[in-house]
């Protein structure tokens, strides 16, 4: 593997370097959330017919191949940016602006999906509260913390994923003695792996774009490669560290939420549908508990670092001129990027307000733009090594990304027509801003 560095692509180091891969990790682990299914438990449940770890299983399955691909590439090119600087690099400007771009569909519009399923788990414990008010506190709080700084992030991350963890602890130990105890009648079973009399295929890969969700974030310790101590190589291991620990972490807690309600018929809202759940098990104290916890996690925490991902996304679009390069201005005390930074909290709000009662079509819109640049790193890692390096290494250059496109390929296919719509016509919008980019004097650079 090459030592390429970040000035031998020509930039120099703006950010600031402080970033050790135990701070990947956490920052990964809030990004995806320790107890993300809490939020979409429910529609997971009802989509999958039941079926729910199997759905998260696949998720993680494909996340995993395409993780192979990530670390690939973030070890070639230890820039940040991510999907979109790796295909950039690996093929040509005009692919890896379009992957880019497409990916913002994930990265602007995720943290506005957080903010609104953080602001409607406190509104359901707080009913008086609106969620609009509680979405622009979250976002005010949250621009505060990332401009100030990334060690600041780093250490207010430290705390927040203890807090998590101990609750899902709670959760984990409570589920089992409710179980144990034949709470609503439930018992030990692999029925939410695999139940003979319900098991639908068709059912579970309908549920796997919206479980799929939840493991969204992992790529976006990429975009720090520029602010991690050993570059690529530390955000290869932090990736692969990240997606095993919290793929054991769903499968735990959705296995015992599952078999303490098996019936997904029987939720109240799809949206709550984990409180009610806890509320079996425990008691009002534990539906409480979880909800609060969901909501500071999603409207705070997870937010917090899809912001900073997204930030450092436009802010490398912007350095290559791809973009307004006033959204590489990098702040001269905190060392951040604070104008793409403020961007993406007025289109948060903005979104936020737009999709309040729309939440499945919002997640959709979502994961289908992470996953189609999902598809085309695949593609873009075996093109790059194996046509353009002439690597021989089957497993991790051929095998790998055609199994991750084969998986997150047919995850894709269980999108409804409208959200593929959606992501064409958002495609399209990127085609246009690129060549009208490139007409400012440049050539578009179709050449790979």
């Amino acid at each position: 593997m090459s030592e390429n560095t970040l000035e031998s692509f020509g930039y120099k180091q703006e950010l600031s370097r402080t970033l050790e891969l135990k701070d990947l990790v956490i920052y990964g682990l809030i990004f995806i959330v320790p107890i993300a299914p809490f939020g979409i438990f429910g529609h997971v449940m009802s989509a999958s017919g039941g079926t729910i770890v199997t759905a998260y299983i696949i998720g993680l399955i494909g996340m995993l191949f395409t993780a192979i691909s990530y670390s690939q590439m973030a070890k070639e090119f230890p820039v940040a940016g991510s999907v979109y600087s790796y295909v950039s690099k690996g093929t040509n400007s005009f692919v890896g602006f379009v992957t880019g771009w497409i990916m913002l569909l994930d990265y602007v519009l995720i943290p506005a999906l957080l903010y609104v399923v953080g602001a409607l788990a406190i509104h359901d414990i707080f009913p008086s509260i609106s969620p609009l008010i509680l979405i622009i506190a979250f976002v005010i709080f949250n621009t505060y913390v990332n401009i100030r700084g990334i060690s600041f992030t780093a250490g207010f991350n430290r705390w927040m994923l203890i807090a998590e963890l101990i609750v899902l602890a709670i959760f984990l130990v409570v589920g089992v003695v409710a179980i144990s105890n034949n709470v609503n009648g439930a018992v030990f079973s692999i029925a939410p792996v695999y139940d003979v009399d319900n098991f639908s295929l068709g059912l579970i890969i309908s549920a796997v774009p919206i479980a799929v969700l939840s493991f969204l974030g992992f790529d976006g310790i990429s975009t720090l490669a520029e602010e991690a101590k050993g570059g690529g190589k530390a955000v290869s291991k932090a990736i692969f560290l990240v997606l095993f620990i919290i793929g054991g972490l769903f499968i735990a807690q959705t296995w015992i939420a599952a078999l303490i309600q098996p019936d997904p018929e029987q939720f109240n809202n799809l949206d709550t549908a984990f409180y009610e759940t806890a509320r079996i098990a425990g008691g009002e104290w534990l539906a409480v508990l979880t909800a609060a916890t969901t909501a500071i996690a999603w409207g705070i925490a997870d937010s917090l670092v899809a912001q900073i991902a997204t930030a450092r996304i436009l802010y490398s679009m912007g350095r290559d001129k791809l973009l307004p390069t006033a959204l590489s201005r990098v702040h001269s005390r905190y060392k951040t990027p604070y104008v793409s930074t403020l961007l993406v909290s007025v289109i948060s709000i903005v979104a936020a307000i737009a999709f309040m009662s729309h939440l499945a079509l919002l997640t959709s819109i979502v994961t289908i733009g992470a996953l189609t640049a999902f598809l085309i790193l695949n593609v873009s890692t075996m093109y790059y090594f194996v046509l353009k390096k002439k690597s021989y290494n089957f497993f991790l250059h051929i095998l790998s990304p055609l199994f991750g496109i084969g998986v997150v390929g047919y995850i894709w296919s269980g999108f409804e027509s409208y959200t593929i719509i959606t992501g064409a016509v958002w495609a399209a919008i990127g085609f246009g801003i690129y060549y009208l980019a490139k007409m400012r004097g440049q050539e578009v650079d179709m050449e790979i």
